[in-house]
């Protein structure tokens, strides 16, 4: 801000120089304090609109920032839970590998198990946080266990799963948005 600031100001004295030279120097009389009166008007409004510009994006940054720590502590700390077999399972974000639609079932691969439910894959989408997605009619991967990808499939821990069509150009964008 110091750094912009001097820059300004060196700015507004060049003009202002420029405009007693115009005038001639030497031949002012005492209203010439008009000029330097403008020129440091001049310098104080640029000063204060860079300020406020400023703040405003420390706070558009803060609000980004702290949007990011919420989706991480979400992540971090939150549960799936799903029925199967008459009990609630609560499944952690963070072991599940991937999850398969098996019509109205839904079959949820972690990295110890297999858990099925009876559940819409649509409606547990819906539920998950950002960092799943869905690449497929029947496939939602938890996109931090990718371990490669191409245009027509993705390999999430050691099981290679198609991209549907309809989903290529979504899963393209938002990978490589998170790359």
């Amino acid at each position: 801000m110091a750094i912009i600031s001097f820059y300004l100001e060196m700015l507004v004295l060049l003009f202002f120089y420029i405009y007693l030279v115009d005038l001639n120097y030497f031949g002012l009389d005492p209203d010439a304090a008009q000029p330097l009166l403008l020129a440091v008007v001049l310098y104080f409004l640029i000063l204060v609109g860079s300020f406020l510009l400023m703040i405003t994006q420390i706070k558009e940054n803060q609000q980004v920032i702290q949007q990011l720590v919420d989706e991480k502590e979400k992540m971090k700390n939150s549960f799936l839970e799903i029925m199967s077999n008459r009990k609630m399972a609560k499944i952690p974000y963070d072991n599940i590998v991937y999850i398969e639609s098996l019509s109205n079932y839904i079959k949820v691969i972690t990295l110890d198990n297999e858990i099925i439910s009876k559940e819409k894959i649509s409606k547990l989408y819906e539920r998950l946080p950002d960092g799943f997605l869905r690449i497929h009619r029947s496939f939602i991967i938890n996109t931090e266990r990718i371990k490669e990808r191409s245009l027509d499939e993705v390999l999430v821990e050691d099981v290679r799963l198609n991209i549907g069509r309809t989903y290529r150009k979504e899963v393209k964008e938002l990978l490589n948005q998170r790359a």
